[in-house]
């Protein structure tokens, strides 16, 4: 019954109330060939691409605002920093070990926490997603975009937050430069592992195998960070080379210790870049490191958007 409705609204009312709606709004019609699960013919889209985006993201922010915001988020967030911060309270200069852990805890907890929030996304709006695409209301491009020009403001709030409190707690740098330069690596950090959560959400389409996969995912990042094992195998070492968190600490390292030295001994001073836990992850080629994670931001998200494709919309 249902197949009959569906071949029944095809054949003698989809394609009249298109033309109709097209024809009250003729400036705004535009042509666009999209593959249909169910047939290969081309849609036509009765509202422009920009106007999609528009309303898309408008939508989107109103919608999510309150969960990105909601008070459990908030004291989470809050509770952790203000705890972090009086664990690592005014570090001393000379503690460079405590300092490190510190700029390790930031790459790993802003590495991990976007991460499974982003896994729900797709998942849980495939319904949605599947019963507006199949009806024609707007492009997968437009969605796409729109959920991620969206996401920004409300993704990198707290973030933002948390760095302010823990970082001036922590006794890290006090130098503006310093602070802002940490500050845009930790973001930076936030969009790539957003991304790798997107992607695994889209692939999968499934809440339990996301979260499975992603655990499995942060927890070999974790260990191949740079921080735990500084002599890894050589046959296993290009796991490190996967792992975002491995440059957001190498990035923090390189922005705080860059050509610094400290006391080692009395009256003897001492390259920082020699302490085996920094010589071990090294504080040159840092352009690299940003070009390497920008490939991980734009390839996570593309392989989410090809996985969006590949959904059945029927």
């Amino acid at each position: 019954m249902k197949d009959a409705l569906i071949s029944a609204y095809e054949k003698n009312i989809s394609i009249r109330l298109k033309a109709e709606l097209c024809n009250s709004d003729a400036n705004s019609c535009m042509n666009t060939k999209e593959a249909s699960a169910r047939n290969d013919k081309s849609e036509q889209w009765c509202t422009s691409w920009w106007h999609q985006f528009k309303v898309l993201l408008q939508r989107g922010v109103r919608e999510r605002r309150y969960e990105a915001f909601n008070r459990l988020r908030i004291f989470q967030v809050i509770s952790v920093a203000a705890l972090g911060g009086r664990l690592w309270w005014h570090t001393p200069a000379s503690h460079i070990a405590d300092r490190i852990a510190l700029l390790f805890f930031f790459s790993v907890f802003w590495g991990f926490y976007p991460l499974y929030n982003a896994v729900f996304t797709f998942p849980q709006e495939r319904r949605m997603l599947i019963k507006e695409r199949s009806s024609g209301m707007y492009c997968l491009s437009s969605y796409f975009l729109a959920r991620t020009f969206g996401d920004l403001p409300l993704e990198l709030g707290l973030p933002i937050a948390f760095f302010f409190i823990i970082y001036w707690m922590g006794g890290l740098k006090p130098d503006p430069v310093t602070f802002i330069l940490s500050l845009l690596v930790v973001i930076y950090n936030v969009l790539v592992s957003q991304s790798l959560g997107l992607a695994i959400g889209a692939i999968l389409m499934d809440v339990k195998q996301a979260t499975t996969l992603a655990s499995v995912t942060t927890l070999v990042f974790l260990i191949a960070g740079g921080y735990y094992v500084q002599q890894i195998p050589a046959f296993i070492v290009w796991l490190k080379y996967l792992s975002y968190s491995y440059y957001c600490y190498k990035l923090l390292l390189g922005v705080q210790y860059k050509e610094e030295y400290y006391e080692c001994s009395k009256g003897i001073w001492c390259s920082v870049g020699d302490l085996p836990a920094i010589k071990s992850v090294g504080l040159n080629n840092l352009w690299i490191d940003v070009c390497i994670m920008a490939l991980m931001l734009v390839g996570y998200r593309l392989i989410a958007y090809i996985a969006l494709h590949r959904v059945r919309l029927r």
